[in-house]
């Protein structure tokens, strides 16, 4: 009313003519008076007056799905079943009060009966009654049991949605815990930003912010929640405010098992409130983005194998690269020309083989022909026209194109494409640090890779950043830092190669001989015959400048030429 009092005035008008005189008149109700924007309603049965809120409640509900939720007309409807006292065509008396008094108890677009109630409709009604136990009612001398009438959880309602063919996730509204009803339109502007970031994922599917609505303001269980919006995860949260402070939480809930799969918070002020929804939505979507492929990951290796489609077959393979083993990139190139063969136009599986050979000849994992080569760089290209719109395609062709081809600048327009797509995806970011280096650019590239940790801190692939890291302030001359990187690099993955020799050229540069050919040492017992020679075979697409810092580093650690 504050906003809008003629519009809201002319859409209670509206709703009244249109939808609840109507519904009221067809269930054989009276509606005795109306009590500014209430109604007090007299039936002859409760079977009446329950088939009559109900439907009203659903109606209500699917007229308001495409309403913005600052415009919204939502009730309470709250009934009982005693006596009264008639007048003058008007009701009064303990019967009325109790009703009253239900429907404060009733959230918005939510039913609350008395016991009385629910005893009689009992067995009539494709109705749930949800006990909420005995509550003392204001005025009213004895306590009286009260029902919720789940709508949207009525098991006949509506079956439940099956589950789309990726994975599927709904953004519900965030508890307003501020104290401050006005601080409302935040609120739902975070949870907006969110959705919005969520979305643009193209491996996932999201469920339209009209739809996740519904259930604001509403105690919810994210089981049920799941089963009637059709989608396997769920995230939630809450906004507390003290003083000019802000803290957001959020939690991301498995809800086939349950489990609570990421949590965090974010601290913040009131000073800039869009900045502070932008970072919001930011470090939320680079945080549950390595999470819900994890739990994706999970869920497609339980699977039984002559049951893998294409993304199985895909997140199996993403599995497999992680364990940074020659078997395991082998194997994960094998599955994921299977699920080429399933789907020939699938990008992300033709752009993940160029990036798994560009893994084996970072680390030497075994001689890679140049026909496999070839091809690699073949299916990028392919990855890119398929997967136009698709990041992890572009950012993955990217780097392919970049480390097999030397394609420095088409690869940093393609990363910087993926990036346009999805701003917090860490591992496009990662990409950018890799092919600034490559450019020469190892300030850029510094940035580039402590965004991308900014954005997914606990990421099962850590190692490509903290290695990026050392590569990039090897490049840029800082070999201390270098040294710390390499060594955050090894506690993740001690049989790492690359920091193994970047540790050994960093030491000899700072004049720690014996403790550079120690490393030399250390990598010689998992490689023995890496040489200077066969370091240069690798044909790394580094510029002259890095290469020559390289392998003066390599030799004077004592790696040998030959």
């Amino acid at each position: 009313m504050g906003a809008d009092e003629d519009g809201t005035l002319h859409r209670l008008r509206e709703i009244r003519a249109e939808l609840i005189d109507p519904t009221i008149a067809t269930h054989h109700g009276r509606l005795v008076r109306t009590t500014g924007d209430g109604l007090l309603v007299e039936f002859g049965s409760v079977v009446d007056a329950l088939r009559c809120a109900s439907g009203l409640q659903r109606d209500l509900g699917k007229r308001n799905a495409t309403v913005p939720p600052d415009k919204r007309i939502e009730y309470r409807m709250g009934i009982h079943q005693g006596d009264i006292v008639v007048e003058d065509g008007d009701i009064f008396g303990d019967g009325v009060n109790v009703a009253a008094r239900l429907e404060g108890l009733a959230e918005p677009g939510g039913i609350c009966v008395s016991a009385r109630v629910q005893e009689d409709a009992a067995g009539k009604l494709d109705l749930a009654f949800e006990d909420t136990g005995e509550r003392q009612l204001k005025n009213i001398a004895r306590r009286v049991r009260v029902y919720r009438i789940p709508l949207a959880e009525t098991a006949r309602t509506r079956a439940p949605l099956p589950l789309p063919d990726k994975p599927s996730l709904a953004v519900l509204p965030f508890q307003n815990m501020t104290g401050d009803a006005e601080q409302d339109y935040f609120v739902d502007g975070i949870v907006d930003e969110i959705t919005t970031a969520i979305s643009r994922l193209p491996w996932l599917f999201v469920i339209a912010r009209n739809s996740s609505f519904i259930y604001k303001g509403r105690a919810v269980d994210v089981k049920q929640v799941a089963r009637e919006l059709g989608v396997r995860y769920i995230l939630e949260g809450s906004v507390r405010k003290s003083a000019n402070r802000v803290r957001i939480t959020g939690q991301l809930v498995d809800t086939a098992t349950g489990s609570h799969i990421w949590a965090d918070r974010f601290d913040g002020t009131l000073n800039d409130i869009f900045e502070l929804q932008d970072e919001v939505a930011s470090s939320v979507v680079g945080a549950i983005e390595p999470k819900l492929r994890q739990s994706e990951i999970e869920r497609a290796t339980r699977k039984p194998t002559d049951s893998l489609d294409a993304w199985d077959l895909y997140l199996r393979a993403l599995a497999l690269r992680y364990q940074f083993t020659e078997e395991s990139v082998r194997e994960a190139i094998v599955l994921l020309e299977r699920a080429l063969a399933i789907d020939p136009a699938y990008a992300p599986a033709a752009a993940m083989i160029g990036f798994c050979r560009v893994h084996q000849r970072a680390h030497g994992l075994g001689r890679v022909p140049n026909a496999e080569i070839a091809n690699a760089v073949g299916l990028a290209r392919r990855a890119i026209e398929a997967g136009k719109g698709d990041p992890d395609a572009l950012w993955m062709a990217g780097y392919t194109l970049s480390y097999l081809a030397r394609e420095h600048a088409t690869a940093a327009d393609l990363i910087d494409r993926a990036l346009r797509l999805n701003r917090n995806s860490a591992h496009a970011w990662q990409a950018a640090g890799f092919v600034s280096v490559m450019q020469n650019q190892p300030a850029s590239a510094i940035k580039a890779f402590e965004h991308a940790m900014r954005l997914s801190p606990l990421d099962p692939f850590e190692r490509a950043f903290t290695m990026g890291m050392a590569l990039a302030h090897f490049a840029a001359g800082r070999y201390l830092e270098c040294i710390d990187w390499a060594d955050r690099t090894l506690r993740d993955e001690p049989r790492h190669l690359p920091a193994m020799h970047f540790k050994a050229a960093s030491c000899a540069h700072l004049g720690r001989i014996e403790e550079a050919r120690d490393w030399i040492d250390r990598a010689f017992e998992l490689e023995a015959g890496f040489t200077i020679t066969r370091l240069k075979a690798l044909a790394l697409p580094f510029p002259p400048e890095l290469l020559a810092l390289y392998v003066e580093g390599l030799l004077k650690a004592g790696l040998p030429e030959e």
